[in-house]
């Protein structure tokens, strides 16, 4: 099956900055919109960001636009969330998913139930 791992996660200061990766395998990633979702504990997960095909359109959510910025490498099955200026409520896991049903060419889905494959989530915890 289409694998998905995240990597880059941690313990940060309020208004550090880091950055999550995403390693694809398994599937077609050039044809694979891409996103991050995130959940904190006792919450319902949110979307965060998602990436086109070739990496022209992205969108974000309004608690991190501005602050955040998804990208991708196709060359190396990889998409990245640069996390800048985080705070206490970006604390939660971050999962990395793709839409593998050859949708989100042009326009990327917040949608968490528009995405076929997961990777189990990494935490991000951001202190006071």
């Amino acid at each position: 099956q289409v694998k998905l791992e995240e990597s880059g996660g941690g313990f940060v200061q309020a208004g550090a900055s880091l950055r999550l990766s995403c390693t694809a395998s398994g599937g077609p990633f050039t044809n694979y919109a891409m996103g991050w979702f995130r959940q904190a504990p006792g919450k319902e997960r949110e979307f965060v960001a998602s990436i086109n095909w070739g990496g022209s359109n992205t969108r974000y959510s309004g608690s991190v636009k501005g602050r955040f910025a998804i990208s991708r490498d196709n060359e190396n099955f990889a998409v990245y969330l640069q996390m800048n200026n985080v705070t206490s409520e970006d604390t939660a896991v971050y999962y990395c998913a793709a839409d593998g049903y050859m949708s989100g060419q042009y326009s990327p889905s917040r949608q968490a139930d528009e995405y076929d494959y997961w990777g189990q989530g990494i935490q991000v915890t951001v202190s006071s």
